[in-house]
């Protein structure tokens, strides 16, 4: 690599539907008096488009160092809302980003998703849905 130029990712994933669950939304049952942790089939379906999409823009190499990661949830517009509008419904942007960083890391975007030392992080109506991620080495 070559001295100072420093790696960027940058790519839209165009989704009809954009994942609304959230990792918060596991589950547990309890086994031989032993509480068990369980992804419902909804957040494992959730986590199998991510990975599907994601798949598609791993970077060539893995991040070793800090970044910043600019995230731009589009979700398809509903009633009177319009395009570029602000989303302020569920799902909470904070939650969100907990599965699609899990699945980034699984991908190897990243060493670990520690890395991520700055987050920008945006949830908006839109006429076309999807996520828009940027990852920027520091």
């Amino acid at each position: 690599m070559e001295v100072g130029v420093t790696m960027t990712t940058a790519f839209f994933m165009p989704m009809k539907k954009v994942p609304t669950i959230t990792h918060q939304q596991k589950q547990d049952t309890v086994i031989n008096d032993k509480p068990v942790f369980y992804e419902p089939d909804e957040l494992k379906a959730a986590r199998a488009k991510l990975m599907a999409h994601l798949g598609q823009h791993v970077p060539n190499r893995a991040y070793v160092g800090p970044v910043r990661v600019i995230v731009k949830w589009c979700f398809p517009i509903k009633g009177k809302h319009e395009d570029g509008e602000y989303k302020t419904t569920k799902p909470d942007i904070d939650n969100s980003q907990k599965l699609l960083f899990d699945c980034m890391t699984d991908l190897r975007f990243w060493k670990d998703d520690a890395l991520v030392v700055s987050l920008v992080a945006e949830k908006f109506w839109a006429s076309l849905p999807g996520i828009y991620i940027k990852i920027e080495e520091l």
